[in-house]
């Protein structure tokens, strides 16, 4: 149930094929579904078509509860769609987060995802896995506050816990503690994470183990001690924020587990 064909004011990609729609070209829109595409893929369009339900609109940036379902597990549909896009299709591809996707779809697909709220697109149609983990690591990266880190005084900082306990056993303890006192739906969203990447690092193709892991995503997950760091002290917190992650890399999959109850609740229908 489509409109005859308009201009496209504002380069946008196709629903159907996934390719960029750009700016004065023709496109059609389902009436609908508000569904976007090429003249040419209107053969292709899903049918019976599916309204859209109506959703509250993300923020372009902000904390990670502002993206998080009202039930928990409070895991951000954004993050469970690129997981689990990735589990499907990404386990067999070497350098897994580590080779970077093509930055100016990475963008793109990021904006229509935040644009899309809470009915997210179809992650199938992007062909490059490397670019659907470029969008997940682009919003972790944007978000205002780090997952590892709670913005209220005193502030919890996990690198801490991490470096000052020499003992293994006793800063697995403190990790758990420090974990359990994350806001909710960092609490779940870590939890969520966690157990996607010890799955990436398991699989021989990926070539990514711990250690790779936490070098990509020691920054993105965990912070810095301060606001607005210094370069000398971005410098000295990265080593100590991979650390973090590769230990927090070492819990046990029950106690991950323990925050979101079953996957299976997460995984997108």
């Amino acid at each position: 149930d489509s409109v005859p064909p308009y201009q496209v004011i504002r380069p946008e990609l196709c629903g159907v094929c996934g390719s960029r729609i750009r700016f004065g070209k023709a496109a059609v829109k389902c009436r609908q579904c508000q569904l976007l595409l090429h003249p040419k893929c209107r053969g292709q369009c899903p049918s019976p078509c599916v309204p859209r339900p109506r959703h509250r609109v993300w923020p372009q940036e902000g904390v990670l509860a502002d993206f998080a379902p009202p039930k928990p597990p409070l895991v951000p549909a954004l993050v469970v769609q690129c997981v689990t896009e990735v589990e499907k299709r990404g386990l067999t591809e070497t350098g897994l987060y580590r080779v970077p996707g093509m930055e100016q779809l990475v963008r793109e697909w990021k904006q229509r995802l935040l644009q899309a709220g809470g009915a997210l697109p179809a992650l199938s149609t992007v062909a490059d896995i490397h670019v659907v983990c470029g969008v997940l690591k682009d919003f972790l990266r944007g978000l205002k506050e780090p997952l590892g880190r709670r913005a209220a005084p005193p502030i919890t900082l996990l690198p801490g816990v991490a470096t000052d306990i020499p003992d293994d056993a006793a800063c697995s303890t403190a990790l758990r503690h420090v974990v359990s006192k994350l806001p909710p739906a960092n609490r779940d969203t870590l939890a969520f994470l966690m157990l996607h990447l010890l799955r990436v690092s398991h699989s021989p193709d990926c070539k990514m183990d711990v250690l790779n892991l936490s070098r990509v995503f020691g920054p993105t997950l965990v912070g810095h001690g301060s606001a607005n760091p210094t370069p000398l002290a971005i410098m000295e917190d990265t080593p100590r924020q991979c650390k973090v992650v590769a230990r927090l890399l070492s819990l046990p999959l029950d106690f991950w587990r323990g925050f979101l109850g079953t996957e299976q609740n997460l995984v997108p229908t």
